[in-house]
Protein backbone atom coordinates (compact mmCIF):
# COMPACT_ATOMS: atom_id res chain seq x y z
CA UNK A 1 0.00 0.00 0.00
CA UNK A 2 1.31 3.55 -0.94
CA UNK A 3 -0.50 6.97 0.05
CA UNK A 4 -0.08 9.53 -2.71
CA UNK A 5 1.08 13.04 -1.38
CA UNK A 6 -2.62 14.59 -2.27
CA UNK A 7 -4.52 12.46 -0.35
CA UNK A 8 -5.37 8.50 -1.89
CA UNK A 9 -3.70 5.07 -1.45
CA UNK A 10 -3.12 2.63 -3.88
CA UNK A 11 -2.78 -1.25 -3.76
CA UNK A 12 -3.92 -4.39 -5.43
CA UNK A 13 -6.54 -6.64 -4.49
CA UNK A 14 -4.74 -8.64 -2.29
CA UNK A 15 -3.67 -5.76 -0.19
CA UNK A 16 -7.63 -4.45 0.34
CA UNK A 17 -8.28 -6.33 3.66
CA UNK A 18 -4.96 -4.00 4.83
CA UNK A 19 -7.14 -1.04 4.50
CA UNK A 20 -9.91 -1.80 6.64
CA UNK A 21 -10.05 1.29 9.24
CA UNK A 22 -7.75 3.29 6.91
CA UNK A 23 -9.10 6.54 6.26
CA UNK A 24 -8.12 7.60 2.81
CA UNK A 25 -7.92 11.11 2.35
CA UNK A 26 -9.38 13.85 1.05
CA UNK A 27 -10.19 15.02 -2.91
CA UNK A 28 -9.36 18.70 -3.35
CA UNK A 29 -11.33 21.30 -2.42
CA UNK A 30 -14.57 22.10 -5.71
CA UNK A 31 -17.04 24.66 -5.94
CA UNK A 32 -20.61 23.38 -6.46
CA UNK A 33 -22.37 25.55 -8.93
CA UNK A 34 -25.66 26.53 -10.24
CA UNK A 35 -24.50 25.16 -13.76
CA UNK A 36 -23.78 21.51 -12.38
CA UNK A 37 -27.36 21.42 -10.03
CA UNK A 38 -29.11 22.61 -13.47
CA UNK A 39 -27.38 20.28 -15.54
CA UNK A 40 -28.35 17.38 -12.83
CA UNK A 41 -31.91 18.42 -12.48
CA UNK A 42 -31.88 18.64 -16.88
CA UNK A 43 -30.70 14.98 -16.76
CA UNK A 44 -33.22 13.89 -13.41
CA UNK A 45 -36.08 15.39 -14.65
CA UNK A 46 -35.91 17.29 -10.88
CA UNK A 47 -36.64 21.02 -11.12
CA UNK A 48 -37.62 21.82 -8.19
CA UNK A 49 -37.00 25.54 -7.15
CA UNK A 50 -34.99 25.06 -4.02
CA UNK A 51 -32.51 23.83 -6.82
CA UNK A 52 -33.07 25.70 -10.18
CA UNK A 53 -34.07 29.02 -8.63
CA UNK A 54 -31.53 31.31 -7.18
CA UNK A 55 -34.56 34.04 -6.48
CA UNK A 56 -37.57 31.99 -5.22
CA UNK A 57 -34.59 29.62 -2.97
CA UNK A 58 -33.85 32.80 -1.24
CA UNK A 59 -37.32 33.10 0.80
CA UNK A 60 -36.26 29.46 1.76
CA UNK A 61 -34.26 28.12 5.57
CA UNK A 62 -31.37 27.56 2.84
CA UNK A 63 -30.70 30.78 1.82
CA UNK A 64 -29.97 30.19 -1.80
CA UNK A 65 -30.29 26.96 -4.05
CA UNK A 66 -28.80 23.20 -2.70
CA UNK A 67 -27.73 20.50 -5.09
CA UNK A 68 -29.60 17.82 -5.06
CA UNK A 69 -29.54 15.21 -2.64
CA UNK A 70 -28.73 12.51 -5.71
CA UNK A 71 -26.22 14.98 -7.37
CA UNK A 72 -24.49 14.62 -3.75
CA UNK A 73 -24.67 10.94 -4.00
CA UNK A 74 -23.24 10.87 -7.22
CA UNK A 75 -20.26 12.31 -6.32
CA UNK A 76 -19.23 9.05 -4.45
CA UNK A 77 -18.03 7.72 -7.58
CA UNK A 78 -15.27 10.14 -8.36
CA UNK A 79 -14.37 10.48 -4.79
CA UNK A 80 -13.34 6.88 -4.36
CA UNK A 81 -12.21 7.07 -7.75
CA UNK A 82 -10.20 9.63 -6.75
CA UNK A 83 -8.78 8.48 -2.96
CA UNK A 84 -8.38 4.45 -3.81
CA UNK A 85 -6.20 2.63 -6.96
CA UNK A 86 -6.71 -0.86 -7.06
CA UNK A 87 -3.37 -1.57 -9.73
CA UNK A 88 -4.65 -4.98 -10.89
CA UNK A 89 -8.74 -3.95 -11.07
CA UNK A 90 -10.39 -5.32 -14.66
CA UNK A 91 -13.46 -3.70 -13.51
CA UNK A 92 -15.37 -1.95 -10.65
CA UNK A 93 -18.88 -1.90 -10.35
CA UNK A 94 -21.18 -0.45 -8.09
CA UNK A 95 -22.75 -2.69 -5.77
CA UNK A 96 -24.84 -0.74 -3.50
CA UNK A 97 -25.27 1.65 -0.58
CA UNK A 98 -26.01 0.11 2.64
CA UNK A 99 -26.60 3.64 4.81
CA UNK A 100 -27.15 6.85 3.42
CA UNK A 101 -27.61 10.57 5.04
CA UNK A 102 -27.88 14.14 4.32
CA UNK A 103 -27.34 15.73 7.66
CA UNK A 104 -26.49 19.52 5.84
CA UNK A 105 -27.18 20.88 2.43
CA UNK A 106 -25.02 21.49 0.23
CA UNK A 107 -25.39 25.12 -1.22
CA UNK A 108 -24.64 26.71 -4.78
CA UNK A 109 -21.40 28.15 -4.44
CA UNK A 110 -19.86 26.16 -1.34
CA UNK A 111 -16.89 24.80 -1.56
CA UNK A 112 -17.02 20.49 -0.98
CA UNK A 113 -14.71 17.72 -0.23
CA UNK A 114 -14.85 14.17 0.05
CA UNK A 115 -12.93 11.66 2.31
CA UNK A 116 -13.23 8.20 2.70
CA UNK A 117 -12.70 5.11 4.88
CA UNK A 118 -12.67 1.62 4.00
CA UNK A 119 -15.18 -0.05 6.23
CA UNK A 120 -14.87 -4.05 5.07
CA UNK A 121 -13.75 -5.78 2.20
CA UNK A 122 -14.73 -9.18 1.44
CA UNK A 123 -13.76 -11.99 -0.63
CA UNK A 124 -15.71 -12.51 -3.53
CA UNK A 125 -15.74 -14.72 -6.57
CA UNK A 126 -12.76 -12.94 -8.89
CA UNK A 127 -12.40 -10.49 -5.99
CA UNK A 128 -13.52 -8.22 -3.43
CA UNK A 129 -16.29 -6.21 -2.16
CA UNK A 130 -15.59 -3.44 -0.16
CA UNK A 131 -17.42 -0.77 2.05
CA UNK A 132 -16.49 2.80 1.89
CA UNK A 133 -17.27 5.37 4.24
CA UNK A 134 -17.94 8.44 2.17
CA UNK A 135 -18.22 11.80 3.72
CA UNK A 136 -18.82 14.82 1.87
CA UNK A 137 -17.39 18.04 4.10
CA UNK A 138 -18.57 21.47 3.19
CA UNK A 139 -16.46 24.48 4.16
CA UNK A 140 -17.78 26.54 6.77
CA UNK A 141 -20.25 23.94 8.04
CA UNK A 142 -20.35 22.09 11.11
CA UNK A 143 -22.39 18.94 9.51
CA UNK A 144 -21.28 17.09 6.69
CA UNK A 145 -23.69 17.38 3.18
CA UNK A 146 -23.51 13.39 2.99
CA UNK A 147 -22.44 10.12 4.91
CA UNK A 148 -22.96 7.00 2.74
CA UNK A 149 -21.58 3.16 3.33
CA UNK A 150 -21.03 2.54 -0.50
CA UNK A 151 -20.51 -1.20 -1.43
CA UNK A 152 -18.15 -1.21 -4.68
CA UNK A 153 -17.04 -4.95 -5.88
CA UNK A 154 -13.78 -4.85 -8.57
CA UNK A 155 -12.42 -8.06 -10.17
CA UNK A 156 -9.24 -8.49 -11.43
Amino acid sequence: MTTTDSGGVTCDIAGLPGLVGVHLGYTDWQEMTQERVNLFADATDDHQFIHVDPERAKATPFGGTVAHGFLSLSLLAPIQKALLHVTDVKMGVNYGLDRVRFPAPLRVGAQWRGGAEVVSVDEIDGGAQLKVRVTIEVQGSTKPAVVADSLVRVYG
